[in-house]
């Protein structure tokens, strides 16, 4: 992460100016957070901002010279709820934005319009979008190792077209970018997974510290809340001791029921 001290500076980019850099993302399991982080770095230092956390007390309103990159996964088609919950406090004021959903190589469906709307909403001046494949965070045999160097380099040329298209158009004048998708958005659900706890878990509590939706208690975090788990994988990606996992059963059988859906490399897309 960059100090406030880093990015508090003027960052020139290609003859736009911005004054501050956000890397705003939610990314239980790291995917997004990657390809959010790369797309920032591309113009510059900034600040990292993390959605997963409960509580933070980073800069949650920004102006018009700011750039902010906002990336959440798609879950089933759409903004995860808890990715919506955190972002609603955010405060635009126009500032310019560039749209990222990271999907698992099935589909995004309703993700990015619904992010772009959510964002409108908050006061953000949405400039472009783009729908980047990372490795499935449950099945992993789907989009193996992905963003790989292919991807990479097709998402630092995606940054280049950004750049004109931002040098060649009066912000005034720049339309809301649009994006695939439905109104009214799919049924929001995700894969009914739930993570558990292992005979190696040794109740550090890291997992209910780090779970997005507190499904897991503090006091007795061998225990999941079926209720509030929205199957997001964090506690099984942060676990010092591999405990949680999935039951292999059913792994194998959501596994074999999205086969056909994930199979194939699908393609990153830019939207301007």
């Amino acid at each position: 992460m960059r100090s406030i001290l880093e990015i508090g500076s003027e960052t020139f980019n290609q003859g736009r100016k911005f004054m501050s850099i956000y890397a705003i993302y939610f990314s239980p399991t790291g995917g997004t957070e990657k390809i959010v982080t790369f797309i920032a770095e591309q113009f510059g230092e900034y600040q990292s901002i993390d959605l997963c956390e409960k509580t933070s007390d980073l800069t949650n309103d920004f102006s018009e010279e700011d750039l902010c990159i906002i990336g959440v996964p798609s879950f089933g088609g759409r903004v995860p709820a808890i990715a919506l919950e955190r972002i609603k406090p955010l405060k635009g004021n126009n500032a310019n934005a560039i749209l990222i959903t990271v999907y698992g190589n099935r589909a995004y469906e309703d993700t990015l319009i619904e992010l772009e709307d959510t964002l409108i909403e908050k006061n953000f001046a949405c400039q472009a979008a783009i729908a980047a494949v990372a490795e499935h965070s449950i099945m992993h045999q789907f989009a193996t190792g992905r963003p790989d160097q292919n991807d990479l380099a097709e998402l630092s040329d995606f940054v280049q077209k950004i750049k004109k298209k931002n040098n060649n158009t009066v912000k005034s004048e720049l339309l809301p970018v649009h994006v695939p998708g439905n109104r009214p958005y799919r049924e929001y659900g995700t894969i009914p997974l739930i993570p558990g706890a292992s005979h190696n878990c040794g109740s550090c509590g890291l997992c209910a510290a780090k779970c997005p939706t507190g499904a897991i208690p503090s006091d007795n975090p061998k225990h999941t809340d079926k209720d509030k788990c929205i199957s997001c994988m964090r506690c099984i990606s942060v676990c010092p001791k591999h405990a949680r996992k999935l039951n292999p059963v059913m792994l194998a059988a959501a596994s074999q029921k999205l086969k056909k859906a994930c199979s194939g490399r699908k393609e990153n897309e830019l939207f301007l």
